[in-house]
């Protein structure tokens, strides 16, 4: 199949061009940069240096691409997670004008499948800590948060509403393994190597969390099978804080972490985090399993985290 990558060498785009062209399909592989596209020349893709926001430029590069696929990998995280500030407006912006951009080109082209990257972390904290694609979103969450949500509700909503596509969101869970924050050098492997980064009050909240390499196995299930809609694309044992800290702790060959009390917890990182800390809920994968027929390769963070860190992949 003719495959056109959006976000091609980011930290979800590398190892899906990897694996697309492992499975034999033709890559077309967009980048900003032009030392990036030569590296994907390299590996066997085609690649156009283009920009989101160029809608003229990215609206010829998919035509001349005809791909029969779009995969939307775009986002722009910083380097390192500061929580009081705000780290997701950028990629917010690439979730709305990005996103819009990309469904025109891709509908001028004639492709017949979008599958993009959403999040798993964006559900309404109340009730059952572990979320299926059903349960409401948390789109009036405070400070940024709520910002960064509400855009990936419209970026959900445009690509699942473009017409003569078959859209796909993939709401992915906490990403580790290469090129994320908590792959190994990743500014928040670093923090929690320091004890930086604490066990909050209780340590309630819920994380599901997925190896980068099984993000991009999602897109290439994603690519034919399942009906359009919502997936959350996650690993099988969502779970508190006060539990995966611990285990990634010593994953690195880290101390414990600390735990602080809720109020101190606020002044630092302030409020928003803190909920994070102690109300983020979980989620199911049951549907992208029974309906993508997609299984997770790391299907724990308990042996995932070791082993990626071990091996840097």
């Amino acid at each position: 199949m003719r495959v056109f990558v959006a976000g091609a060498t980011g930290t979800i785009g590398t190892p899906l061009v990897r694996q697309l062209l492992a499975a034999g399909h033709e890559v077309t592989g967009m980048t900003r940069r032009e030392e990036r596209a030569e590296r994907l020349r390299a590996g066997g893709a085609e690649a156009v240096v283009c920009d989101a926001f160029d809608a003229e430029g990215l609206h010829d590069a998919v035509v001349a691409a005809r791909p029969e696929a779009i995969l939307h990998a775009l986002t722009a995280l910083p380097e390192q997670l500061k929580p009081r500030r705000d780290w997701t407006a950028a990629t917010s912006r690439l979730r709305i004008e990005g996103t819009r951009n990309l469904i025109a080109a891709a509908e001028a082209a004639g492709a017949r499948r979008l599958v993009a990257e959403s999040i798993a972390f964006l559900y309404r904290p109340q009730g059952d800590w572990v979320k299926d694609e059903e349960a409401p979103v948390f789109e009036d969450a405070p400070g940024h948060f709520g910002t960064a949500y509400r855009a990936v509700v419209e970026m959900e909503r445009q690509v699942l509403g473009a017409e003569g596509l078959d859209g796909v969101a993939l709401r992915c869970g906490f990403l580790y393994g290469p090129g994320t924050w908590y792959g190994r050098g990743g500014s928040e492997a670093e923090n929690v190597a320091k004890r930086r980064t604490p066990v909050v009050g209780p340590g309630t909240g819920t994380f599901s969390w997925i190896h980068v390499d099984d993000v991009a196995s999602a897109f290439l299930a994603a690519l034919e099978v399942g009906a359009p809609g919502v997936y959350n694309v996650v690993d099988d044992e969502p779970a508190p804080m006060r539990e995966w800290l611990p285990v990634y702790a010593e994953a690195l060959g880290a101390k414990p972490p600390r735990g602080v009390p809720t109020w101190l917890a606020k002044l630092v990182a302030g409020s928003p985090t803190v909920a994070l800390a102690l109300e983020t809920r979980g989620a199911s994968n049951a549907k992208a399993k029974r309906q993508l027929g997609w299984q997770p390769a790391h299907p724990s963070w308990r042996q995932g985290f070791a082993a990626s860190l071990r091996s840097g992949a």
